[in-house]
Parts: C-alpha cells; structure tokens; sequence
C-alpha cells in the first residue's frame, strides 16, 4: 500500500519541477528549426544570420541543453527573432548545397546509432557535441562555440554575433573584456 501512496505524489513532484525549477520556459513556446536548405534560402529572400545547433542523437550534453537551454522562453524568444534557426544532425544523412558544394554523409547508415561524421560538420571542423555554429547574413561560417551552454552564456553569444561586435574583437584579451563588460539579461535559474 505504501508504494501506491507514494506513487500519487509524482505528478505534484513533477509539476512543481516545471513551475518552480524551470520558470524560464515557456509551454508551448519553441525555437523555430529549420532544416539547413531552408535557412539558406529564406536568406535569399530576406538576410538574417543563422545560429545552428549541430548534434548527434547519442550525446546526452545535447539533450541538456534542447531541455535546459533551448527552452528558455529569452533565448527561444531571441534565436526567432534574430536568426534563423537550424538544428543539424553531425552524423546525420541530410544532403544539401551551401556556397556551391553539396554535402551530405555517403557512409550514413540508418541502424548504426553512430555514424560517421556528416561532410558538412567536418567542413565546419567539428570536433565534438553539442557545438553551436553561427553564419553571416551570406550563409558563410563565422564562429563555432563547443561544449553545453546554459542560457547565459548562449546569450553572450547570440549578441556578440547578432550585434556584429564579432567583427571588432580580434584577439583573447579583447574578448575577455568583452566578456567582462557584458551585461546579462536572459531569465534563468540558478544551479545550471
């Protein structure tokens, strides 16, 4: 009988989680991912940078932050007003053209839960996941930032880029100030 009455608290368990852990997300609320063909041709109709998540469906890191990260309604809130959003497989099969190359992945194999890496991941010099790729307005790689980031330190970089002060700083001390002078003002909550 114990096992039964404690089982009826879960579901207040879990919506207290969601209500008092996760405050910045946002129900129903999402980043708007495009695939990669379809973000370099809205950029023919209309310039905007691209921010691109590269993943893989086994890195546990990029599961984090779609749960931690992309949901938080600043950043959700930023990445669809200011980019055009891409969420690509590294070892995925998506075959495309970008600057006049085609890319796609001919050793992908659909039951291996690992594959070899995507040609176009290996053009970006992909070394690991989760890596965050952004594009000027030309579809032309600018940055690629490795690792998990929570919320903050994707807003760090989602303005650095957006802003276009990527262009004035050139060397470690200059971002270090940058980093120094930011100010942060995406929600988020604390632990992460």
């Amino acid at each position: 009988m114990r096992k039964i009455k404690k089982l009826k608290t879960w579901p207040i368990i879990i919506k207290a989680f969601i209500f008092l852990v996760l405050p910045s997300t946002v129900v129903g609320q999402q980043i708007e991912w495009l695939s990669v063909e379809k973000a370099l041709e809205l950029q023919k109709q209309e310039p905007k940078k691209i921010f691109m998540d590269v993943y893989t469906d086994w890195c546990g890191p990029c599961k984090m932050m779609d749960i931690l990260t992309f949901s938080n309604k600043d950043v959700i809130e930023y990445v669809n007003k200011h980019f055009y959003a891409v969420k690509f497989n590294g070892e995925g099969n998506e075959e495309f053209m970008h600057l006049g190359n085609v890319y796609s992945n001919p050793q992908y194999v659909a039951t291996k839960r690992k594959n070899k890496m995507h040609e176009f991941a290996q053009y970006l010099g992909i070394q690991g996941y989760p890596v965050v790729v952004f594009f000027n307005e030309n579809g032309e790689p600018i940055l690629p930032v490795m690792g998990m980031l929570d919320p903050a330190q994707l807003e760090l970089y989602l303005k650095f880029v957006q802003s276009n002060d990527y262009l004035s700083v050139n060397d470690e001390q200059q971002m270090r100030q940058y980093v120094e002078n930011f100010e942060y003002e995406f929600e988020t909550f604390k632990g992460f």
